[in-house]
């Protein structure tokens, strides 16, 4: 005959207190244990915070749409500009897209004025250029980040402190300067001042970047009979491809959209770049702004495309460095 006494008493702790306790404490926090009583699960209060960030983030969400439609609108305008006819461009109320588009705009572009002189100068001045900031730049960042001389902190506060210097206190000294070279009228002053790590920016980027990266990796290059410039090119730099992007990027933004620079050195219209030569469609060809528009699509469209490309590095490349607010 068995005896029901395990039975009972396993029942009885499953009633006591300390074991309803136990139960509780196993069940879901957003959850009340409501063994024998019949009570409805109640939510915690974190759904109201929940309700409360959803609609914080609905928020920001829009005002963010709302910013960025107010910056494509117009760059929308001169996109459909460039394929309407005079007639359509400043009508009113705006015509958003050309009843019948023109695309012999595009052919007009290049045939009144060399288009394409223009886009081969500017890839010139732009890749030496750009080259010549990202080289200088590492040079000097590494020498600042890494090696230890005197005064290091003091120069590179006095760099820093170049960023506060307006460019037109210096127009008229470095003019004066290139002229005495027998620069003016080439390409030499829009490239070789590059080639000397005059970009402050660019070098407290790159700074930054590579005081993040561990120094047993250099010491370990060292121990194996590797100099500091083997150090730079084949353990720091391959480490450093997103701030290296972003010196790129911002540093092609820079002189592919450079106007005063040229338009104070290069007197040869067969020199000009890009952006000399879209202010000389608008001088010459005012009437005619649907011309205006194609060809300020033509320079654009290479700034869109590379920043497409190179995104991925860049916004790594800025949150990295210490720009991205963190």
């Amino acid at each position: 005959m068995t005896s029901d006494r395990p039975t009972r008493a396993a029942e009885g702790s499953q009633n006591a207190p300390w074991a309803q306790a136990g139960q509780q404490a196993l069940t879901p926090d957003w959850q009340a244990s409501t063994a024998g009583t019949g009570a409805q699960l109640r939510p915690r209060d974190d759904t109201t915070r929940s309700l409360a960030e959803t609609l914080r983030l609905g928020a920001l969400q829009l005002f963010m749409t709302l910013l960025v439609v107010t910056f494509l609108v117009p760059t929308f305008w001169m996109l459909s500009s460039s394929l309407k006819v005079s007639t359509e461009v400043f009508a009113h109320p705006i015509v958003w897209l050309p009843k019948d588009p023109h695309w012999n705009n595009y052919v007009k572009a290049f045939e009144l004025l060399p288009l394409t002189t223009f886009l081969v100068n500017t890839l010139i001045i732009v890749l030496f250029a750009v080259a010549g900031t990202v080289v200088s730049s590492a040079l000097v960042a590494y020498s600042f980040a890494r090696i230890s001389w005197p005064g290091r902190d003091f120069w590179f506060s006095l760099l820093l402190a170049t960023m506060m210097l307006p460019d037109i206190v210096t127009l008229v000294p470095r003019f004066l300067i290139f002229k005495n070279l027998q620069w003016i009228d080439t390409w030499l002053p829009l490239i070789v001042p590059y080639w000397g790590g005059i970009g402050a920016i660019y070098v407290f980027l790159m700074r930054q970047f590579f005081r993040g990266i561990p120094l047993e990796l250099e010491d370990a290059a060292e121990i194996d009979g590797a100099n500091r410039l083997r150090v730079l090119i084949q353990i720091l730099l391959p480490l450093s491809k997103p701030v290296i992007a972003t010196v790129a990027v911002f540093a092609l933004i820079q002189h592919y959209n450079d106007f005063m620079n040229p338009l104070i050195y290069i007197n040869s219209m067969d020199k000009w770049p890009l952006a000399l030569g879209i202010r000389a469609y608008n001088d010459s060809y005012a009437k005619n702004w649907e011309v205006v528009f194609a060809a300020s699509t033509v320079m654009l469209t290479p700034m869109v495309a590379i920043f497409i490309i190179a995104q991925r590095y860049f916004v790594q490349g800025i949150a990295m460095t210490g720009f991205g607010g963190r």
